[in-house]
């Protein structure tokens, strides 16, 4: 059995270097000194997409990527003791994964990557509970939040650099990672709300859709930040699996 040790390692060699070789299905690999590359990366970063949105990839421990979950957001409209003030629980969104890749730019060397992303529609629900005046009517109580987001664009720029891997591998480290979005038209409402009655339900559905782009406004920078959270660990998991020989040679 001792024997066998070299050759067991020399097979084991010679199969990380087939892997080198040939990239797994999900990939794509590009040539770090094509003209083009930013154009490869870009069909290399819908080739994962697509395979991660329609069922994830088992071989590297992905099998579900969606929903998108935010512990809680917050808002405040007015000041003094009246102002209205609403949080949001558990939000689940659903539809980002639909993602498309319209546009990258790279600089190969420094491994720094600028991403423009667009998604057709995002739906998300949440648990909301709210105090304060809103519309003259007293808005305190709790329910369901639910919202449709149409025409999202993002831009996302990342810093990353190489670490070496125990299987020999390269791997990259989410350094620092940014992102910004915006979003063509909304939909958003409240259901089942505690303490309320038709009225005061019609005016704060009428109240979110009227003021719908102010109120993303006012959600945006603590939603920048979940979601930059959410997606530099993403992607720092799937850099951690998939080395970045199947990236680019």
């Amino acid at each position: 059995m001792r024997s066998l040790t070299p050759v067991a390692l020399l097979l084991g060699g010679l199969f990380h270097l087939a892997l080198a070789q040939q990239p797994p299905y999900y990939m794509h690999r590009c040539q770090r000194d094509d003209p083009e590359v930013n154009e490869c990366l870009r069909y290399a970063g819908n080739k994962l997409t697509q395979h991660l949105r329609e069922g994830g990839i088992p071989e590297i421990g992905i099998t579900d990527v969606e929903p998108v979950v935010v512990d809680e957001i917050s808002i405040a409209l007015g000041s003094g003791p009246d102002g209205y003030r609403a949080s949001f629980k558990n939000i689940e969104a659903f539809g980002v994964s639909n993602l498309t890749f319209v546009n990258i730019r790279s600089d190969i060397d420094t491994l720094q990557f600028q991403m423009t992303l667009e998604i057709p529609r995002i739906k998300a629900k949440a648990q909301y509970k709210s105090s304060g005046v809103l519309l003259l009517l007293q808005a305190s109580g709790s329910g369901e939040y639910w919202g449709e987001y149409e025409g999202v664009k993002a831009k996302v720029y990342m810093k990353t650099s190489p670490y070496q891997g125990d299987d020999g591998f390269t791997y990259l480290n989410v350094d620092q990672a940014k992102m910004d979005f915006s979003v063509k038209e909304i939909k958003m409402g409240v259901e089942n709300i505690s303490n309320s009655n038709a009225i005061l339900h019609a005016a704060m559905n009428l109240f979110i859709n009227t003021n719908a782009q102010e109120l993303l406004k006012e959600m945006k920078p603590q939603l920048r930040t979940k979601l930059t959270e959410h997606l530099h660990n993403f992607m720092q998991m799937l850099f951690d699996r998939i080395p970045l020989e199947y990236w680019l040679e």
